[in-house]
């Protein structure tokens, strides 16, 4: 079980209402959780009075808690900008959460540490660290020590509070994410050491992309009572298990309601057998919707057009008369990147989504999965001989979960016929998997 961001420990205010509804809905499950990690913002914090910190912790633990049977189901704790927001709260954390190991880096006793639960490896990462220069410094020598001399972990995950890529658009450097100085090197490690995924809070919303392989989860609905944005996001928390097929998990409303849903990593037939898709307009592999639970696969190989012209090239349309740009693949700028543009709504602006561009005059072969599980996150492409997927770049709140996808399918061409954006290379070819 995971899940974060409540920012309660004060008796009688709206947050304790509010975790108490997400907290119900932990302790109706059946089986019970084995762990529970908790990603950060457990009580209000930002005092500066170093008492009525631990008040608030103290209520948080003692009352808010006091369900769980620590015993029968460990807690463990990740630090955050409401708990962890100067050298007395991290020395406040340490010693209110004294259960927590002391195996972290030298500085940081209480605040990174690592668990090892048989063949499952969980690394908490402070990102908070005052020693680097407090909220969105993170260190990464020590997390990738620890990684190497758990290498035969069969699962390992990455928790912090802080994401590392922006989430339906909210973003900002140490405010909103790690800071730019550690990012890289940050996810450098986590795809050299295989981690599945890192798990963070923070920004108030669920959300999951992947990078180079590795998943970005982010669980910030555990009681706060604001959303990012309002209207879209919801309460929540996020139930999950590991087994040999990888990682499965559900994200629960506080009326207990699944919401949304992932396995990972992704299962696909071989390129070879998905469907070849004629030039111009044909049947869509995929129509009606919205739809929750589809993943439908796209193949595209060609030679691209030479230099000097960046208007916009059609790989694939999905179009219906009463919308402008239900759903857009193709190529776009001098540059000929890869873009995604998704309008689900009449006479409302579309959404857009980037991915890699392609060289100019040279071959290409791309794979692109839309998820409609996945959110804004799910959007995913891979290059020739890649293996790992990364998420396309956008600031949406919502992804194909909202599209209700049209009958008629146009390959090399957008809707209004073969001279409407048209592909400008040669050789386009493309084909499509549809499965639940």
């Amino acid at each position: 079980m995971v899940y974060g961001d409540s920012c309660s420990g004060i008796a009688g205010a709206l947050h304790e209402k509010t975790f108490a509804s997400v907290n119900a809905v932990v302790q109706r499950l059946e089986p019970p959780p084995e762990f529970i990690a908790f990603l950060g913002d457990e009580v209000a914090g930002y005092a500066v009075d170093r008492s009525e910190l631990e008040a608030q912790w103290r209520h948080w633990l003692q009352h808010e808690m006091a369900w769980l049977d620590r015993q029968a189901i460990p807690l463990w704790n990740t630090t955050s900008n409401h708990t962890t927001y100067d050298e007395m709260s991290e020395a406040t954390f340490s010693t209110m959460l004294a259960h927590l190991p002391r195996n972290g880096p030298p500085g940081q006793e209480g605040l990174s540490y690592f668990v090892r639960r048989g063949d499952l490896l969980m690394v908490f990462v402070h990102t908070m660290w005052t020693g680097l220069g407090g909220e969105g410094h993170v260190e990464t020598t020590w997390l990738s020590e620890v990684l190497q001399r758990h290498a035969d972990a069969r699962h390992k995950l990455v928790l912090g509070h802080h994401p590392v890529f922006p989430i339906n658009g909210f973003s900002g450097a140490y405010q909103r994410e790690i800071g730019p100085e550690h990012a890289g090197a940050f996810w450098d490690v986590l795809v050299e050491a295989g981690v599945l995924a890192y798990l963070c809070s923070h920004i108030l919303a669920f959300d999951v992309q992947v990078h180079r392989g590795v998943l970005q989860v982010c669980t910030a609905g555990a009681g706060t009572a604001h959303r990012m944005p309002e209207g879209v996001e919801y309460l929540h928390c996020v139930q999950g298990a590991l087994d040999g097929e990888g990682l499965r998990y559900q994200v629960l409303d506080t009326d207990c309601r699944v919401r949304e849903r992932l396995s990972w990593p992704l299962r696909l037939a071989d390129v070879s057998q998905w469907r070849a898709l004629p030039a111009g307009v044909s049947e869509a592999a995929l129509a009606g919707g919205p739809y929750d639970d589809r993943l439908v696969g796209l193949s595209f190989t060609g030679r691209a057009a030479a230099a000097g012209d960046g208007s916009a090239q059609t790989l694939l349309s999905a179009f219906r008369p009463d919308l402008q740009m239900p759903l857009w693949i193709g190529l776009r700028g001098i540059d000929q990147r890869l873009t995604v543009i998704v309008g689900f709504q009449a006479r409302r602006s579309p959404h857009y989504w980037y991915g890699p561009a392609v060289a100019a005059g040279s071959p290409f072969d791309l794979q692109l999965v839309v998820h409609t599980g996945m959110g804004p996150g799910g959007f995913l492409y891979r290059g020739e001989g890649e293996a790992s997927w990364s998420s396309l770049t956008g600031a949406s709140a919502w992804g194909a979960e909202r599209l209700d996808w049209p009958e008629r399918w146009s390959v090399g061409h957008a809707a209004r016929g073969p001279v409407d954006q048209p592909f400008r290379g040669t050789n386009l070819s493309v084909s499509a998997l549809v499965q639940r």
